[in-house]
């Protein structure tokens, strides 16, 4: 029987953990080997609702409210994915976790490739969802620090930069046929507090640097997802980040944009499943 709301909700285990980066907010549940969930810029560790009920009877979930979203400690200062790959290892360290199955989506797919790049014994295998591995174009670049200048002056995140969200975040289809999706996107985003992810933004976008040479000395099982109507990480781009890992699988998932774990869970966990059962003993 499909887990309720209330019944997820009553299940979860919080807990914050001091990092680098602040007390970071997690909440686990389940029992077994560890799969632990990094999600988008402005989402919180709930996107992965979807990978808690299908995988939390045979898997230790742990989801994560990344630095400066959701109830982790605010931002102050721009970090790199090095950082955060740091953190992680601090709350993995801090649960007792040797090692995980890492769930990474957008900038938990950026941290995720530099993760297991620079801490192997750590993971047992990645799967990297609509993310990258290359610098933002300048045009991105000048857009996003325009954005974040303004966001700097706000207490809450306009309209606007929801609507926008709601465009980037969201394939089409999504878009047209599910509305909860882009209605709890909207809500998400709305809840973030802008002058804290406005840090994280600058960190993930205009100035995150070039990882694909790290990502060759990669060697262990990764899969890498891609979101066949992404918005904001066209196939291509997300194609590459693959190639750059020795070994990696690639794959792309029809009528699913960037939020690939919210949009399409179904989908997604039957691709996480057939991975495991073949690289994870």
């Amino acid at each position: 029987m499909q887990t309720t709301e209330h019944q997820r909700v009553a299940i979860l285990r919080k807990q914050r953990i001091a990092t680098l980066l602040g007390e970071i907010n997690v909440h686990v549940v389940g029992n077994g080997p560890a799969m632990v969930c990094w999600p988008s810029l402005l989402m919180t560790g709930q996107m992965w609702r979807g990978q808690v009920d299908h995988f939390a009877s045979s898997h230790r979930m742990v989801l994560i409210d990344p630095p400066g979203h959701g109830e982790s400690d605010p931002l102050n200062r721009r970090f790199t994915l090095e950082e955060c790959a740091l953190c992680l290892t601090q709350i993995l360290d801090q649960l007792e976790i040797e090692d995980c199955v890492l769930l990474g989506n957008s900038w938990g797919g950026m941290m995720g490739g530099v993760f297991v790049a620079l801490y192997p014994s750590r993971a047992r295998a990645a799967v990297l969802m609509n993310c990258t591995a290359s610098v933002a174009g300048w045009r991105q670049k000048m857009e996003f620090l325009l954005m974040t200048s303004m966001l700097r002056r706000r207490r809450t995140v306009p309209k606007s930069i929801v609507s926008r969200a709601v465009k980037a975040f969201a394939g089409a289809t999504s878009e047209r046929t599910k509305p909860e999706v882009v209605e709890y996107i909207r809500s998400t985003v709305a809840a973030a507090r802008a002058e804290s992810v406005c840090w994280a933004i600058d960190s993930i976008v205009p100035y995150r640097v070039e990882h694909r040479a790290l990502l060759g000395a990669i060697r262990k099982p990764v899969l890498v997802v891609a979101g066949e109507e992404d918005r904001t990480f066209p196939v291509a781009e997300t194609r590459a980040m693959a190639e750059a890992i020795p070994g990696g699988l690639f794959k792309v998932l029809p009528k699913v944009g960037h939020l690939a774990a919210l949009e399409a869970p179904q989908p997604v966990n039957a691709t996480i499943d057939e991975f495991l059962k073949e690289v994870v003993a």
